[in-house]
């Protein structure tokens, strides 16, 4: 079935309804499409629907969607590469992210310096103690960001994701990693996706990650959390 466009920006209308009901400005908040499991369609009706920024968790799906999408000729989104990097796969990806999503160790920001200087990139913090889910301790946070600028790219703030369970579960770590960018004058808070934006926006996130409730379910299942 062929990915609407109508569909995404009322899907999208309902998004940014959310974010406005827990306190936020629609300047203020930042929407990155989530693709995962989509494919390039879901990326193109997201433009179409008005959307700028688009993410991706896998690079070969990034590369993928940037092709397609340079292909079609459309406008040209900010990709966001989402995923936990791997330093093997940013040689394939390098020229094409806008924005670094999950970095959380030096080795990973030393090979994104290698292949494109000056790149932007979020520390991602590890505010669920999952195992499943990556990131930085909180308290290694403001060391790793010294070592990342020192290489010499661009850290925007940090990026989080919530713990499985009640969207109420996330609110502590969010507010710690909000927190913990005030301390460090760092702008850029994303937190929250599908379930949980209400609390991610009450907390101050300035940027979310939504792929169900723009998309529906990937792959006719219910993937939860983003």
């Amino acid at each position: 079935m062929a990915m609407s466009s109508v569909d995404v920006a009322d899907r999208l209308a309902g998004v940014r309804d959310r974010i406005s009901a827990a306190g936020g400005g629609a300047s203020d908040v930042t929407v990155v499409a989530v693709t995962k499991g989509h494919g390039p369609a879901a990326a193109a009706a997201a433009l179409e629907a008005g959307l700028t920024d688009v993410g991706e968790n896998y690079a070969a799906e990034l590369a993928t969607t940037a092709g397609a999408l340079l292909a079609a000729g459309g406008r040209k989104p900010r990709l966001h590469y989402l995923g936990h990097v791997q330093r093997n796969k940013v040689r394939m990806i390098a020229d094409l992210v806008h924005l670094w999503q999950g970095v959380d160790r030096l080795a990973a920001g030393q090979e994104i310096a290698r292949r494109h200087p000056g790149a932007s990139v979020l520390v991602q913090l590890d505010i669920s103690g999952e195992a499943a889910k990556n990131g930085c301790r909180p308290t290694e946070a403001a060391h790793l960001v010294d070592e990342l600028v020192d290489i010499g790219l661009r850290v925007g703030g940090f990026m989080a994701v919530g713990p499985t369970g009640s969207p109420e579960d996330a609110r502590p770590g969010f507010r710690h990693l909000v927190a913990l960018a005030d301390r460090l004058a760092l702008p850029v808070r994303s937190i929250g996706m599908t379930d949980d934006l209400e609390v991610a926006v009450a907390e101050g996130a300035t940027m979310i990650r939504v792929g169900r409730g723009l998309f529906g379910p990937r792959n006719g299942a219910d993937d939860l959390r983003r």
